[in-house]
């Protein structure tokens, strides 16, 4: 009988771990296949977002480095060129002149008998700026640059200086002044039209701030027909820019890219650059400019006191438009009188051009001639009325009647 062999189930292997001989138990399980899932992972998410950054970094400079080469090669190819500011700096410099003031300031004090010690008077030294007009010598400048001057000096781009300066004339209202000089070879600037001006349009100030003599900045026309309050100015009606201009640049040129005056620098917001200055338009500075150097300044008036019309005014008014000047009072005999105005009027048009505020209007008065006739459109009780106004030469002094 033969007997079965019966069969042995062997042993599991026996393994040992890369850390150390040991058996591992069975039923046991390692958990390595699980670490290397997550470490591969937070290799990933730390490792992609800096290779993604390093690649469009590598691909910015690659077109930066392709554009360098290309505009690099296109300068090579074009070679030096010459900027507009360089062109009409060198065009305005030789007509910029530095202007050196002298006030006597405080009146010496005189005791009958001579008793007490005289109190001396005490210098006050300014500085400004100015341009030449003409080769017979005529300079614009700022009228409060040479205001209450003991005396003037002058000094030209070439070195000159003249200290036997006379003051032809100066109108405070719009705050210019005309300066004479005796010279020769003299180069004098040439007028820009400023109403062909636009916001964005580049220009020049030129000047001499805190007597750096002829300094040159550059910035864009900022706004046009600025209403602002200058201490030194009676009109309101500026060049708003945000080239620099400090103490000193005062009087001096506001120039366009062809070297043309569109306008005399006169104002800055605070007591020093803060990037809004103001310019008297060449429209203006011109006018005024002819006016003092022949007949002198004779400024027309209507006549009245005047309140700018408000949108709650206007509705009171029975006006859509908050657009026009309210007359309070009429001066009596005036042109204003004489033709007709009355309190209560709404002044909305002069010469067919609107009004829009108190200023406008002064401004369209201050325009025309003296012994003109200005076409004034009115509103009167919900009427539309046009009156025919003789402008006359204002008074040296005016007194208006009650409302």
């Amino acid at each position: 009988m033969s007997i079965p062999e019966r069969s042995e189930s062997l042993p599991p292997p026996v393994f040992s771990t890369p850390a150390g001989p040991g058996p591992v138990r069975r039923g046991s399980r390692t958990h390595l296949p699980a670490l290397l899932v997550f470490l591969g992972g937070l290799i990933i998410l730390l490792v992609v977002p800096y290779l993604a950054q390093e690649i469009s970094y590598a691909i910015t400079r690659g077109e930066e480095r392709a554009k360098y080469e290309a505009a690099r090669e296109k300068l090579g190819e074009l070679g030096e060129q010459v900027s507009r500011y360089r062109l009409a700096a060198k065009v305005i410099e030789p007509s910029v002149v530095g202007i050196d003031t002298v006030r006597v300031m405080g009146p010496a004090l005189v005791d009958e008998w001579s008793f007490f010690p005289q109190q001396p008077r005490f210098e006050s030294v300014g500085q400004g700026s100015g341009v030449i007009i003409d080769q017979e010598g005529h300079i614009l400048t700022n009228a409060h640059v040479v205001s209450q001057a003991s005396s003037v000096a002058v000094r030209l781009s070439d070195g000159r200086v003249f200290r036997n300066v006379q003051i032809l004339g100066a109108d405070p209202v719009s705050d210019l002044a005309v300066l004479k000089i005796h010279a020769n070879n003299l180069i004098a600037a040439e007028w820009g039209n400023s109403d062909e001006l636009e916001v964005g349009d580049e220009v020049l100030a030129v000047g001499n701030p805190y007597g750096l003599a002829r300094s040159v900045t550059a910035g864009i026309i900022s706004a046009k027909d600025r209403r602002v309050d200058v201490e030194n100015a009676g009109f309101r009606d500026f060049l708003q820019t945000d080239a620099a201009v400090n103490p000193g640049n005062s009087g001096g040129p506001l120039v366009n890219m062809k070297g043309h005056v569109v306008g005399i620098n006169t104002a800055i917001v605070g007591q020093s650059y803060r990037g809004i200055s103001f310019a008297i338009p060449s429209r203006l500075a011109q006018r005024v400019f002819e006016r003092l150097t022949t007949t002198g300044i004779a400024r027309g008036w209507l006549g009245v006191q005047m309140q700018d019309l408000t949108p709650e005014l206007a509705s009171q008014f029975g006006l859509k438009e908050s657009r026009g000047v309210i007359v309070t009072a009429v001066v009596p005999d005036s042109p204003a009188a004489k033709a007709g105005i009355l309190p209560g009027d709404v002044v909305v048009a002069v010469g067919g051009q609107p009004v829009r505020d108190s200023e406008d209007l002064r401004l369209a008065i201050a325009r025309t001639k003296i012994g003109a006739q200005a076409d004034v459109t009115l509103h009167r009780e919900g009427k539309e009325l046009h009156v025919s106004v003789t402008i006359e030469q204002r008074p040296e002094r005016v007194f208006a009647a009650p409302r």
